[in-house]
């Protein structure tokens, strides 16, 4: 004789907690689809915002010479410009800040560190999986490009390095004008990094004109 009782609330729950999992994958999945197409509509917006105040700032600084207040370097939205590394076909948006928001959607300019344009140290801090995800390809000597509302600047990669997330020594005030990218490591870690990855740029040139290099 064969007891079968027991089985059938076993098939009920299993069936049960397919469904649960098969919802909650539905779930993530539509949020982020929901991300992605968010980051998507703040890039092209704010591109186009910096397209157009890249156009209104060369007209009226036809011939003066280039800006280094604060002021002049963020927009009252926090917009900072564009960063570009060509080589990896990196191109996004800059914008004042590093809170979970912001950098869903972009990059972000690290409050405490120089603008672009300021002398000493200009930090940058974005996402390993979405935006600064190209860097785990950088090299020694890669140009990497700073457009801004302060002007056009380039800068060449000296070093890249894994460190400590309290090492804050990495952001600290430099005589040189420098460029500090920062973001998790390892790139394809699952949860939350334990590193953070750092690219550490010295300025060779600036354009005294703004301008944009995207269409």
């Amino acid at each position: 004789m064969r007891f079968v009782s027991g089985e059938r609330p076993l098939r009920r729950l299993l069936k049960t907690a397919r469904r649960g999992l098969f919802v909650c994958a539905l779930l993530l999945l539509g949020y982020c689809g929901l991300a992605l197409a968010d980051a998507w509509i703040f890039q092209r917006r704010e591109s186009r915002d910096l397209d157009r105040l890249f156009r209104d700032r060369l007209a009226a600084s036809q011939g003066s010479a280039r800006l280094t207040s604060s002021a002049a370097a963020v927009a009252s939205n926090g917009l900072i410009g564009r960063i570009e590394i060509p080589r990896l076909r990196l191109s996004t948006v800059v914008v004042e800040g590093i809170g979970q928001t912001t950098l869903r959607r972009g990059v972000g300019h690290i409050p405490g560190t120089a603008l672009p344009g300021q002398p000493g140290n200009v930090g940058i801090s974005g996402h390993r999986d979405t935006f600064f995800r190209p860097l785990k390809d950088l090299k020694i000597k890669d140009e990497i490009r700073l457009s801004t509302l302060n002007g056009d600047f380039r800068y060449v990669v000296e070093s890249l390095r894994v460190v400590d997330p309290n090492n804050v020594g990495v952001l600290a005030p430099s005589s040189e004008n420098a460029l500090t990218l920062v973001t998790c490591y390892p790139f394809y870690y699952l949860g939350p990094a334990p590193k953070r990855f750092i690219v550490r740029a010295r300025e060779a040139s600036f354009q005294t004109s703004p301008a944009s290099t995207v269409e």
